[in-house]
Formats: C-alpha cells, structure tokens, sequence
C-alpha cells in the first residue's frame, strides 16, 4: 500500500460523519459599550433528561483573580443543566467568545434518534440574556428560531 493511500484511509476513518448542522447568529448591536457574549449551545431530550454541552464560547484569555470562566455562571439556564460540573477548557467544545456573525455547530453523528430541545444561550456584559429554544427530532429534523435581542438566527439542518 502507498503512503498516500494510508494517509487518505486514516483521514476517513478518523473524522466521524456529523449528523447534522447548527448554524448560530450573533447580531451587531448598536449600543455603546458592546462586549463579545458569552454563549452555551446544549442539547437535551424533550420529556428532559441529562443535556449534552455542545459548544461553550467564553473569554478564554482572561487569567488571575477573576478567571473568564467565573462569568461561566450567567449563562443562568446552562449553568443549572450541567454546566457547573464542567471542567474548562474542554476539548471540541469550548472556544473563545465570537465576533457578530454566523458559526456552525456540528451535530454529533452519535446522538440517538429521538426528541430533543436544542438550547442556545447568550449573555453579555453590560448587555442582556437570552435563551432560544429549537424544538428537534433525529434523523431529519430541522428548525429555526430568531432571538429576540443576543441572539439572532438559529437554525438546525
């Protein structure tokens, strides 16, 4: 077997098929003292259950006596699911806060099919919170929601 071929085999065989896409908007707000958000996107089922932490994007340069991840908290709704026994950073999952735009998600390709709620959550400093929410079926389901003010377009394919 050529080295090429080794190289391209284990390519596939190591990047996993995502089941599907989550594509989040951070608006540009027009207000005087804007701050980055901090932003948790989870995924549990809909009759509840143990949610599942998808991406946390927060101020991961911030060191010393108030640590970024102090503020991990205000993402109130994310917080009480779960978030407070997460050990950051944490790989695939946690990342730096973003820029107004839009980012997509993968889904995992190992979530079982069923019901779930895609939750996405945004807070930000001197700035609001908000916590949208994405009614979801696996396989095949898709949806979308628009936040009201910190969060713009959500969109599940």
């Amino acid at each position: 077997m050529r080295l090429s071929s080794l190289v391209l085999l284990s390519g596939a065989v190591a990047a996993p098929a995502a089941a599907g896409t989550i594509s989040v908007t951070i608006p540009k707000l027009a207000v005087a003292e804007y701050h980055r958000p901090y932003v948790a996107v989870w995924l549990e089922p809909q009759g509840g259950g143990a949610a599942r932490t998808l991406a946390v994007w927060y101020d991961i340069r911030k060191q010393g006596a108030e640590p970024g991840t102090k503020w991990l908290a205000d993402l109130r709704a994310w917080w009480r699911k779960g978030g407070r026994s997460m050990t950051m950073p944490a790989n695939g999952v946690s990342g730096a806060t973003r820029a107004p735009g839009t980012y997509t998600i993968p889904l995992p390709a190992d979530v079982k099919p069923g019901a779930y709620v895609l939750n996405v959550e945004a807070a930000r400093e001197t700035g609001g919170r908000e916590l949208v929410q994405v009614p979801l079926t696996v396989p095949g389901g898709q949806g979308r929601v628009t936040g009201a003010h910190e969060l713009g377009a959500i969109a599940v394919r």
